[in-house]
């Protein structure tokens, strides 16, 4: 990628797709949801065809696909909903009619439908599209005009579902990430709902130009959603025990530019709480210098290898201009950076941590917090919060300490329909959350 390439890139409209991008196939109104990266060859499987994902390059966010089986094999047609379509949808949801019919005398044995399988099948070697497939079922159905309205709606959206299936084209976001992984993976995030990540993000009072500490154990989801609040400004530090970083996989789902990427960094705790490595970096150096002084040999063949490094450098440079490579989120934080966050602190922490013990890693992350700067604690289980704020209330370290439960309840809002949902989450987790305080231990720690 080319110098210009590498500004479009940046400069890029993130509502179009783009090859290389991170989608959110969601199909037939969220039976479905499919996270995908589009490329010249990538593909998805509905029921027991493969679609090529190629046409949906170059496409805005929201649009509408339906599945075609043309000459050249299946493939995804784009719907383009005029304005005539969406009025008469309207129109057609906001016209209630009292109706005499019901669905009393209507008996399910199976003989009311005259259409066979292989007259279906004999249709689609013909051809003949999914939606003319369900406008003859309707057609040969012996009972669907005498069905209520509700009745022939949800008839005619079952059929169209199974032989004329659409795909929205959706944009990975924190809120659509978190609702399909909660779906799909809840375990992957720690059963995180969404409206305990909104709760998270509210409480440690993330906003732009802030240094936020993170100890993401589930998936990285916490790490995007504070980046994406960030929008290229301040930190997401992403910090971690021992040697081995917690994985960070979620975050390459959000489409982040180059900007946005260079914000999200890891520091292990080590180096956090090892006041000298920056320092012993700069000794190291200077020691280097000294010892190219003390050796006048070594001075000439470092002219030689000057020159040489020259000839290399102009090489390397002609090369950069054609290969750009992109950045990756997580790289470790640069040093000016971490000297700020040990002189200053951070702004805000959040923890998500269910695999460890809650009090023991808010006792390691608490000190590099700023004082009066608030912390929040996300569990699924209630216990392990509750010790953790009893400590911290013995130990005098925070203030306005208060455990949380989120509470969420799913509407279906339709004409003469609207109730709540049948199945619901019980239960989203539980959120301590608090305000770090000055005191005499803590500020002999810092001494």
């Amino acid at each position: 990628m080319s110098a210009v390439e590498q500004e479009d890139n940046s400069n890029q409209n993130r509502r179009i797709t783009w090859e290389g991008c991170s989608v959110l196939l969601d199909i037939n109104d969220g039976d479905r949801l499919v996270f995908s990266r589009l490329t010249a060859g990538s593909i998805v499987k509905i029921g027991n065809k493969n679609y090529p994902l190629r046409p949906l390059i170059g496409c805005p966010f929201g649009s509408l696909f339906q599945v075609e089986n043309g000459a050249n094999g299946p493939s995804l047609a784009r719907i383009i909903s005029t304005a005539a379509d969406n009025n008469a949808e309207d129109k057609k949801e906001c016209d209630i009619k009292e109706e005499s019919r019901d669905n009393r005398a209507l008996i399910d044995n199976n003989t009311a439908q005259t259409l066979t399988g292989e007259d279906i099948e004999g249709m689609r070697r013909q051809g003949a599209s999914g939606n003319a497939i369900v406008e003859a079922l309707i057609a040969n159905s012996a009972t669907f005009e005498n069905k209520t309205s509700f009745s022939q709606e949800k008839y005619r959206l079952k059929k169209q579902k199974k032989y004329a299936p659409k795909v929205l084209l959706r944009r990975p976001f924190a809120r659509s990430i978190c609702d399909t992984y909660f779906k799909k993976y809840p375990a992957r995030i720690g059963f995180l709902r969404v409206d305990t990540l909104s709760l998270l993000l509210s409480f440690a009072n993330v906003s732009a130009h802030s240094d936020v500490l993170v100890v993401d154990m589930i998936g990285g989801l916490i790490t995007g959603a504070v980046a994406e609040r960030l929008g290229g400004t301040g930190y997401v530090c992403n910090t971690y025990r021992g040697d081995s970083p917690y994985s960070i996989e979620i975050v390459r789902i959000f489409n982040f530019n180059d900007e946005i990427n260079k914000r999200i960094v890891r520091l292990s705790l080590d180096e956090l709480s090892n006041n000298g490595d920056w320092k012993e970096d700069e000794m190291m150096l200077q020691s280097a210098n000294d010892s190219n002084v003390d050796n006048p040999s070594s001075n000439q063949s470092d002219v030689v290898l000057e020159s040489l490094s020259l000839e290399v450098g102009s090489m390397e440079e002609s090369v950069a201009s054609k290969v750009y490579k992109a950045v990756k989120p997580g790289e470790k934080a640069p040093q000016d950076a971490i000297k700020s966050w040990k002189e200053n602190g951070f702004s805000s922490l959040i923890i998500a941590a269910p695999d460890v013990d809650a009090w023991s890693i808010v006792k390691e992350v608490l000190p590099f917090l700023s004082f009066s700067a608030p912390f929040v604690i996300y569990h699924q289980y209630l216990q392990p919060l509750a010790t953790c704020m009893h400590n911290l209330q013995v130990e005098k370290m925070a203030i306005g300490l208060q455990i949380t439960e989120p509470w969420l309840r799913e509407y279906q809002v339709l004409p003469s329909r609207t109730h709540p949902h049948m199945q619901m989450s019980a239960c989203g987790g539980y959120i301590l959350s608090g305000t770090k305080i000055c005191n005499e231990k803590s500020t002999t720690t810092t001494q």
